[in-house]
């Protein structure tokens, strides 16, 4: 709608609350936010959970005994889910970069890794019957094994969003696009987006947008980022969300114009909100949902 800006609560509102945790979801929409960001994986046993590393995080995971973890090469593929269950995620661990990163986050005990089921469940809820779910499914084209073949990824994430009816509140997001396209063939109806983060100098993540790059599905090949909009489209893509640093009025402008919907992430700075909102961007994912609330 013109003029408006949606407001999605980046793994619920990380800035405040634990991340990708049922709690913290439930928080953001009692704030008033209409729409979570979520992360989604597989276990052994194929549940689709809602964490965002395809390997357990040593900073906000504890074990059965209360201790942190010290390896970070534990495969959410590798637990079933009752397994996974018995880590803790709740807190941060004083003194690391996570740490420092979120000092605002509320240190927590008890707090499970969900399903997405759970996450479905609390949407289906009277109180929440006007909320929606911005479901990131996690895949690599990289190393090979670390998360499960996009196909599965896929239809267990669909299978869980049918069951539960939430095809109508739901957009599905993914930084590799052939994500995207196993999604289209099983609910083509569900909107998807096209997440991008354009190749740098000094990337703080892997870029998915590059030349000769695995992670765009059988896309033409990207010769230029104003390109991206138009490509998106072209694949049925409904929305576009690009890493806010990349965005400019002229490229939000061109996504309207193939009436692409462009939600721009993470955006946490005042000033970066504030030149979203100049920009024209339909959505904001953001940590921190009050600050957005308050521009």
């Amino acid at each position: 709608m013109p003029g408006i800006v949606r407001l999605h609560g980046h793994r619920g509102a990380r800035g405040i609350w634990p991340e990708n945790t049922v709690m913290g979801f439930q928080n953001a929409f009692d704030l008033g936010v209409q729409i979570v960001e979520l992360d989604v994986l597989l276990t052994k046993d194929n549940v689709p959970v809602v964490t965002h590393n395809p390997t357990l995080m040593p900073d906000t995971t504890r074990d059965e005994r209360g201790k942190w973890l010290s390896n970070d090469a534990l495969k959410i593929s590798d637990f079933t889910y009752q397994n996974l269950r018995r880590f803790d995620v709740g807190g941060i661990r004083s003194g690391s970069d996570y740490a420092a990163r979120y000092p605002e986050q509320a240190f927590l005990f008890g707090y499970k890794i969900p399903t997405l089921a759970d996450v479905a469940a609390l949407c289906c809820q009277p109180t929440y019957q006007n909320t929606w779910l911005n479901v990131e499914i996690k895949s690599t084209p990289l190393n090979e094994g670390l998360t499960p073949p996009p196909a599965e990824l896929a239809r267990h994430t669909i299978d869980v969003i049918q069951s539960f009816d939430l095809q109508s509140r739901v957009i599905v997001q993914s930084f590799d696009w052939r994500v995207l396209r196993e999604v289209e063939l099983i609910a083509p109806d569900i909107p998807r987006s096209h997440l991008t983060y354009l190749d740098s100098a000094a990337p703080v993540m892997q870029p998915n947008i590059y030349e000769n790059s695995p992670w765009i599905a059988d896309a033409v090949g990207i010769a230029d980022p104003a390109d991206l909009p138009a490509i998106i489209a072209d694949m049925g893509g409904s929305v576009w969300s690009p890493f806010h640093e990349n965005v400019t009025p002229t490229d939000v402008a061109a996504a309207h114009e193939l009436n692409l919907i462009v939600n721009a992430w993470t955006v946490n700075a005042p000033d970066d909100i504030e030149r979203m909102i100049d920009a024209g961007v339909d959505g904001i994912i953001t940590d921190y949902p009050a600050r957005v609330q308050r521009c």
